[in-house]
């Protein structure tokens, strides 16, 4: 017997299909090398097999690029063997050798065994190594496209781990460059020195008593930790002036919510909140700045600011006065439901337990005093904080 016909006899050790290797199953060993000479004169590097079941043994070592089966052969015709060769090596591309003329044999073939073309018996030699070079050639077109797909899919992967990687550290420097402007705007506007965190910590829990979910929740304190960060471009002589504004003055002071809403335009993952910093002095009756929206109007984060705001205001030291108890803040509050205040935010507000509130005071209490032993000195005016914005906001 010719060395080529032995099952297996030269089989590739990789798994990796050949680009030139074909595979063809025949019980006929003159057609087989018939076949296989002219296989090896195109170029192609034939694998022949006298039986199905050894070629399918064979099938994954020798890793072809076109399989080339008989129809007719005992034990196994060539349909059940493509479909099982289909099954078990789908990369290469079938085609199907018969004498059969019956168009149920073609149809049958293409339907379960996924043939590439049918050649028939006798072939003609042209034609026969056409059909084998097209078939070839789209095994390895499909081969390469699911190899770049593969690849693009892989490294999409990376692409994504990267830039979700990127963006985690840009919302921790954004976020922790914020903490400091913050706290420096506290230090400079000593009346409301801590006030931000304690009102984005009142926003969150009001938030969660209104049956809000994140990321919603943390949109609102984002919101109200960031509610004055437009007073950076008031200057020090407006922002700190002991006495009365006059009416120029009192207008630049009413613009801080318009500047701290265009500052977080620049800041993709704080964008969503630049509602509330820009809404945070609304009122429900439509007596606030900038823009004297009403009732739902204003987004709720701004609504439930209100509330938290003033029960913030109420209850903490003032250079002109101090701290009154909660139940003063509850009155009020009370008195101004449906005014000042939404009503529904209020009715939340007033089923919150009180020691909810002191809870968080006191956290960011404790805070104050563990920062206030590591704290540096804050920038000394508006314009060097805005100057130290502006910079990392370009970084």
């Amino acid at each position: 017997m010719d060395p080529r016909l032995a099952p297996a006899a030269t089989a590739c050790s990789t798994p990796a299909m050949s680009a030139d290797r074909v595979l063809i199953v025949d019980d006929d060993e003159l057609i087989l090398k018939a076949l296989s000479r002219i296989l090896e004169a195109a170029g192609f590097e034939p694998r022949c097999y006298l039986s199905p079941d050894d070629a399918l043994h064979a099938i994954d070592s020798d890793a072809p690029v076109v399989i080339i089966s008989d129809y007719m052969m005992p034990g196994m015709d060539g349909i059940t063997f493509l479909k099982a060769a289909r099954a078990r090596f789908p990369g290469a591309v079938r085609i199907l050798c018969t004498a059969a003329e019956d168009f149920r044999v073609a149809l049958q073939a293409v339907n379960a065994g996924e043939v590439f073309r049918i050649i028939s018996k006798p072939w003609h030699q042209q034609e026969f190594l056409a059909t084998v070079n097209q078939a070839a050639e789209a095994a390895r077109l499909r081969y390469e496209n699911e190899r770049l797909t593969a690849e693009v899919q892989r490294q999409n992967g990376q692409l994504r781990e990267i830039n979700l990687r990127l963006e985690e550290m840009v919302r921790h420097r954004t976020q922790a460059l914020l903490e400091g402007l913050i706290a420096a705007l506290d230090y400079r506007d000593a009346e409301t020195q801590w006030h931000s965190r304690r009102v984005s910590l009142f926003a969150r829990r009001l938030a969660a008593q209104l049956g809000i979910r994140e990321p919603e929740v943390t949109v609102i304190e984002h919101g109200a930790l960031l509610h004055d960060i437009g007073k950076i471009g008031v200057r020090d002589r407006v922002l700190l002036k002991p006495g009365p504004l006059t009416a120029d003055e009192w207008i630049e002071m009413k613009r801080h919510p318009e500047l701290g809403w265009a500052l977080l335009q620049r800041v993709d993952y704080l964008r969503p909140a630049s509602s509330i910093v820009l809404q945070h002095q609304e009122k429900w009756d439509g007596s606030g700045y900038p823009a004297g929206l009403a009732a739902e109007e204003i987004v709720v984060g701004a609504r439930i600011f209100h509330v938290v705001d003033t029960l913030d205001a109420i209850t903490s030291d003032r250079p002109y006065r101090r701290s009154r108890p909660f139940q003063e803040a509850r009155e009020e509050i009370l008195r101004c439901r449906g005014t000042q205040f939404d009503p529904a935010v209020v009715d939340a507000f007033l089923s919150v337990p009180a020691e909810d509130w002191e809870r968080i005071r006191l956290d960011v209490e404790t805070v104050a005093v563990l920062a206030a032993d590591l704290a540096e000195a804050p920038p000394a005016s508006g314009d060097e904080l805005l100057g130290a914005l502006e910079t990392a906001l370009r970084a």
